[in-house]
């Protein structure tokens, strides 16, 4: 698996902190979408748009397939502290350093919020 930091989505997602949407404190396992949730946005917005709510992607996957996608922070409309913390650990278990960084320092831009 070669997982590769998504620039795209970090760009994206600091410009949604800085204009305020994000939810600091949510139950993440229940407000991540849900792969039908997934879809609709899918078939609303496209492979580009849709990619830019995950931290990674993976080149050995094609890339309009959701397994391209990894690393999802947000819920289509605002980021989640709490999707980030996720996204940080599993990246600092599978030594996945830049995408760990990228991670904590999108958490540091919501706690100086």
């Amino acid at each position: 698996m070669s997982i590769q930091l998504n620039k795209k989505a970090v760009e994206h997602a600091k410009q949604l902190i800085k204009t305020g949407k994000y939810v600091a404190d949510t139950d993440w396992s229940e407000d991540q979408p849900s792969a039908q949730e997934a879809n609709n946005y899918l078939d609303k917005h496209g492979w580009g748009e849709y990619g830019k709510w995950f931290l990674a992607v993976d080149l050995d996957e094609e890339d309009d397939t959701k397994e391209h996608h990894k690393f999802p922070y947000g819920d289509f409309n605002k980021v989640h502290r709490k999707g980030l913390i996720a996204a940080k650990q599993r990246a600092a278990q599978n030594d996945y350093t830049e995408i760990e960084k990228a991670a904590d320092e999108l958490l540091e831009m919501i706690d100086r919020e």
